[in-house]
């Protein structure tokens, strides 16, 4: 099994920056993806940023150039630091791992609000 540990979340004014990290742990082998989604009240849960252990990433439209995600290996972490922060990011945003044919992996999600 693996076990996401999301933190980083809070509240913020728009224009403020909040970096998330989460922590894998467990059996955390063969990681064929590591990234974050998010899910706002009433909407689906969307991808927001996803990096591929072949080292590519990807982002949704919306958060390109404000949002950037990196990992370290060697603290099994994945962070996804966002700038710029608008109202429109508010959502609990979940910590996403995927192994080679298995998965996917879900945190337990941390709150991000953002004030106007």
């Amino acid at each position: 099994q693996v076990q996401l540990v999301e933190s980083g979340g809070g509240l913020v004014q728009a224009g403020g920056s909040l970096r998330l990290s989460c922590v894998a742990s467990g059996s955390i082998f063969s990681i064929d993806a590591m990234g974050w989604y998010r899910q706002a009240p009433g909407k689906q849960r969307e991808l927001v940023a996803l990096q591929t252990r072949g080292g590519g990433t990807t982002y949704v439209d919306s958060v390109k150039g404000r949002f950037t995600i990196s990992r370290d290996n060697a603290k099994n972490t994945v962070y996804l630091q966002m700038n710029s922060l608008k109202p429109e990011d508010t959502a609990v945003y979940y910590c996403y791992l995927s192994r080679i044919g298995v998965g996917p992996y879900w945190g337990q999600g941390t709150q991000v609000t953002v004030s106007s």
